[in-house]
């Protein structure tokens, strides 16, 4: 079981590896982009949100498919699609073609990465969460740590389309490793699909994140976007009403009566708002405030992904002798705190200390997502999880999407009040504080979680020591 433990994790991340490296490449790449397709940077935003925006609304479903068509099944299927829209983004000639296959792409990676995490959880006994979770995160972490170097490389000395198709191979290996080592875990029972949830959750959040994304862009008129807004606000409304009512809703509203479910949720969110935004901020800080090259700019922000992965291996000790309530809370500061760094750079800053402030960044940061995503799980039945990782993995999206959402609208007013609709550094250093700020609101998620919360995941010494004397007493 040990073994498998890590076998199944590097499978799944297969998947995550070219999600996550087509991310941070095409992050580093977007003054390129933008360039060639005759649009503004801030505009490109789209590119990003749109793919979020993909995979909020298709995640809801996620769940529902693997159990009905088979969980490896729908695997395969998702990657095979996120592949495609690869090649798409790689031939795409204007703004809405990129746009445009960008969505495609959500909808694999929509599929891809929950029903991956899905087989994980549930092949996985809970006390080897933990590391199963660290082990499926350090193979994922490897396609951030090369996409912005490579990213940068690519668009400096090639053509930015190349940063797309370099996707199609690691596609080809992702099918071959889930067709070869993959179990077909399937659902016992397979509940009606909630029709009228799903176009209820789908629309609204469809509508409320574009609508924010399009504020204030020459895109369509403010009005417009205000009042796609308000509809998504009032559908997700209506959607909660829904839930309420409905036997087994898409997004079972009911699953944030479990404390640790409700926390990472929650927290979670808040903490992805500034995660979110700064692979957004950072390449067009270091590009279009300080002058660096793409190549330059990626070499640097990889620094903080070299952080993420060196903490993968320390996890599951720091998370037993301090629980999980501590480490949360205090990380959680810490994490907010250095992304609120990234605003004190200027152009004089040397690169070694940027690059270290990125390294211990990234390491504090994979610290709070392995515990929060491994915490969120903690109490959840295996018949539960289904439901459970496509409403935690809808939250993820949203969160992420908002971040990038909020950074851009943090650009776009410092540029008003300026009167300049130039991009200089000063205004990165508001958006930075911003969003770190609401990151390390995020600990106030886990102030009312017990002390011994997640012990399950981490079999933390001095609880099996109580347990151990209470057996005794019964004992006697």
């Amino acid at each position: 079981m040990a073994e498998f433990s890590r076998i199944l994790p590097l499978v799944v991340a297969s998947a995550l590896f070219m999600e996550n490296m087509d991310s941070t490449v095409i992050a580093t790449s977007l003054p390129a982009i933008a360039s060639d397709l005759n649009v503004d940077p801030i505009v490109l935003k789209l590119a990003f949100t749109t793919y979020l925006l993909s995979l909020t609304v298709f995640i809801p479903i996620s769940g529902w498919t693997a159990d009905r068509f088979g969980a490896k099944n729908v695997f395969r299927a998702a990657i095979a699609v996120f592949t495609l829209g690869s090649i798409a983004c790689g031939f795409s000639q204007s703004l809405e073609g990129l746009v445009a296959a960008r969505a495609l792409q959500g909808v694999g990676g929509a599929m891809m990465v929950p029903v991956g995490r899905l087989i994980l959880l549930r092949a996985i006994p809970k006390s080897q969460m933990v590391n199963a979770l660290a082990y499926l995160t350090i193979p994922a972490l490897i396609g951030p740590l090369i996409g912005p170097p490579v990213g940068g490389f690519i668009t400096t000395y090639f053509h930015w389309r190349w940063i797309f198709l370099i996707n199609v191979p690691v596609g080809i290996v992702g099918l071959i490793l889930a067709t070869a080592l993959m179990p077909d875990i399937r659902a016992d029972r397979v509940p009606r699909l909630d029709t009228i949830g799903f176009i209820l959750s789908g629309v609204g959040l469809s509508a409320l994140v574009f609508g924010l994304t399009v504020l204030g862009l020459d895109l369509v008129a403010n009005e417009v976007a205000i009042g796609l807004a308000v509809a998504g606000s009032v559908l997700l409304g209506l959607y909660v009403l829904h839930a309420r009512r409905a036997a087994e809703p898409i997004l079972d509203l009911n699953l944030l009566h479990i404390p640790t479910f409700r926390a990472g949720v929650i927290g979670g969110s808040l903490f992805r708002i500034g995660v979110g935004a700064t692979p957004f901020l950072l390449p067009l800080l270091l590009q279009l405030g300080f002058g660096l090259t793409p190549f330059q700019a990626g070499m640097l922000t990889c620094a903080s992904v070299a952080g993420a992965l060196t903490m993968k291996f320390t996890v599951h000790r720091v998370l037993r002798h301090y629980g999980f309530r501590t480490v949360l809370i205090v990380n959680g500061l810490i994490s907010g705190a250095f992304i609120a760094v990234n605003g004190l750079f200027t152009i004089s800053t040397p690169w070694i200390v940027i690059g270290v402030c990125l390294l211990l960044g990234g390491f504090f940061r994979s610290l709070q997502f392995t515990s929060m995503n491994a915490l969120a799980y903690g109490d959840i039945d295996h018949p539960e999880m289904s439901r459970a990782t496509s409403f935690y993995m809808v939250a993820q999206q949203l969160s992420l999407s908002a971040g990038v959402a909020f950074a851009a609208f943090i650009l776009e007013m410092t540029q008003m009040l300026r009167g300049d609709l130039t991009l200089v550094a000063a205004d990165f250093s508001i958006a930075f504080f911003a969003v770190g700020a609401v990151s390390a609101l995020s600990v106030i998620s886990y102030l009312g979680l017990s002390h011994d919360a997640g012990e399950e995941l981490v079999q933390r010494r001095a609880t099996q020591v109580s347990r151990q004397v209470t057996a005794s007493s019964y004992r006697e």
